[in-house]
């Protein structure tokens, strides 16, 4: 696609020979008020080498580029070069763009390949993948697929959350309450029965802690009977999260967790020791990290046994030497700030100069509108339960309304998920998120459904035309662009344009409610484009010219809805 602010810093270079195209290109600016242009180049620094007022300097520059053909316009205001781009040199470059590159529209080498690794979701083992899990999953998720689309070679990591005193617990509550079989009916809900009740009971017999601490050592050991425990309550939850994860549509390349680890922490352990990071507090062993503003790091407990920063540590070193990494991402919650900059600080300490190479994405925490969740006391609210919930409600709207569709079941699978995953993506990511039956549901105004809905109308659209019509307009060439420089087209090909950049925006941001915001504008650009519109018109050129414009909103759409991990149901 052609890059204008590139073009325009040629033209004004012919003019302006005391900077750059490069300087130009980068005082070249997008006005707020589109009445001002679509580009405009301010003059002030002109003002020194001329010795002239800017106002004067604005004047010879537009007066000189007005006649070029990329212009449709050309204006000198106060200081300020206003452009004007040719709406059908515009329209033009946008339609031959998006209907030759099709589902690779959007999509960059700014990656070069470059490996980048996306670690999200990590549920606990035999714990809920309860409500909160959705923000590291569908944002992690999403970024992923942001990655990927500038050229990244991305592996995607589920550091699963299958090693600590948990499992002691879990073992000991089992041993004392359990059985096999509701294990194997209801793995989840029935080992959440038992750490639970172990919370309740451990107030009024407190030695069961010893003896959960007793079982943990004896797995950190390796013992047959502790580790087979381990191992089956691992298997089952993952059948779980893995159901979930297809509802979602979600693949990982590594389910590598934090026991994955647990043999390669003497080596971290020795790294630091030998590079004099290791003091002895009360029996255990820290990382003062006083000097850099932070608290001691306690990387080993006094009775030996290890932490969640080592197991990090150590996971950091395995990575880079595994994959070698250009970028470590977390996507993990906020809480956690301190612990990642603990962990990347001591990383840094060891004379790793990859250190700034980890990244940690936070983001806000999700409550329930009663307060906040809590595993050890049971209130949670099940992932799965939400996303099923939300396709029967899908299901039954689309039978209220009488929705044009081929399969109920799909449409409503496609639609429903889509709405959690889209409302999750739709606010930045770092707020704090209150979890709502109402306004996951809630189908209407800025949402997943709306989105889609205009997809579908698209859709409808380019069927009502008919195939021949439909396949005419996949031809760039075969559009005329004076038919399609209406306000309402042009707005609407200006945002099919900006995509590209938008996804390069919320990829250095690691932002996908930057994407979801861009999707809504595009949607709501092309409704108004539909109605403003007449475009299965008489006018055999004027049709095709306006469905080419239709099948490039539909793509640039469909494009921006795969990079939140959604689908497009092409009737609704």
């Amino acid at each position: 696609m052609v890059d204008f602010k590139e073009e325009i810093a040629k033209i004004i270079g012919r003019a302006v020979k005391e900077l750059s195209e490069e300087e130009i290109k980068s005082i070249v600016e997008i006005p707020q008020d589109e009445k001002m242009g679509d580009y405009a180049f301010p003059c002030f620094r002109l003002a020194k080498t001329l010795r002239k007022a800017p106002p004067m300097i604005a004047a010879d520059i537009a007066a000189q580029i007005s006649e070029n053909p990329l212009f449709e316009k050309v204006e000198q205001v106060n200081a300020y070069v206003n452009m004007f781009i040719s709406k059908e040199e515009f329209v033009k470059d946008v339609l031959t763009e998006v209907l030759t590159e099709k589902e690779d529209f959007g999509k960059s080498e700014i990656g070069g390949g470059k490996t980048v690794i996306v670690e999200f979701s990590s549920p606990n083992i035999a714990k809920p993948f309860h409500i909160g899990h959705i923000r590291s999953t569908v944002i992690g998720n999403s970024i992923n697929k942001i990655y990927k689309a500038l050229g990244y070679n991305v592996i995607r990591i589920n550091h699963l959350g299958d090693y600590g005193t948990q499992f002691g617990k879990m073992i000991c509550a089992y041993r004392h309450w359990g059985n096999r079989e509701d294990v194997i009916r209801e793995p989840i809900k029935t080992l959440l029965g038992y750490y639970t009740r172990f919370h309740e009971e451990v107030e009024q017999h407190p030695e069961l802690d010893d003896e959960a601490r007793e079982i943990f050592a004896r797995l950190e050991h390796g013992e047959k009977e502790e580790v087979e425990l381990w191992q089956w309550f691992r298997d089952e939850s993952l059948k779980e999260f893995n159901r979930v994860y297809k509802m979602l549509g979600i693949e990982f390349d590594s389910y590598a967790g934090e026991s994955f680890y647990s043999d390669k922490m003497p080596r971290i352990v020795k790294m630091l020791e030998d590079k004099g990071l290791l003091q002895e507090s009360k029996g255990a062993q820290i990382v003062d990290l006083q000097p850099y503003g932070m608290t001691p790091a306690l990387i080993k407990k006094s009775d030996g046994s290890s932490l969640y920063i080592t197991r990090d540590i150590a996971a950091a070193v395995y990575r880079k030497e595994h994959y070698d990494f250009y970028k470590n991402i977390y996507v993990v919650a906020s809480q956690q700030n301190l612990h990642f900059q603990q962990w990347i600080k001591i990383i840094e300490l060891l004379g790793f100069d990859w250190a700034k190479d980890n990244i940690h994405v936070p983001f806000g925490l999700v409550s329930l509108e009663d307060g906040t969740m809590s595993t050890r006391h049971g209130r949670v609210v099940f992932l799965e339960d939400v996303l099923t919930r939300a396709v029967e409600q899908t299901k039954d709207i689309i039978r209220e309304k009488g929705v044009n569709t081929d399969n109920v079941e799909e449409t409503a699978r496609q639609v429903g998920i889509g709405a959690v995953i889209f409302q999750e993506l739709s606010n930045n990511r770092i707020k704090d998120y209150v979890f709502s039956w109402d306004k996951v549901l809630d189908f209407n105004g800025e949402t997943g459904p709306y989105v889609q809905y205009t997809y579908a109308r698209a859709a409808s659209v380019l069927r009502n035309a008919g195939e021949e019509a439909a396949r005419r307009a996949e031809d760039p060439l075969a559009a005329k662009p004076e038919y399609i420089t209406g306000e309402s087209a042009y707005q609407l090909s200006k945002l099919i344009y900006a995509l590209p950049q938008v996804i390069q925006d919320a990829g250095d941001k690691f932002e996908p409610s930057v994407v979801t915001r861009h999707i809504v504008d595009m949607a709501q650009a092309f409704n108004r484009f539909y109605h403003d519109e007449h475009i299965l018109t008489d006018n055999e050129d004027e049709k095709i010219s306006k469905l080419a414009l239709v099948l490039a909103a539909k793509t640039a759409i469909r494009n921006g809805l795969s990079l939140l991990g959604m689908e497009a149901p092409e009737r609704m």
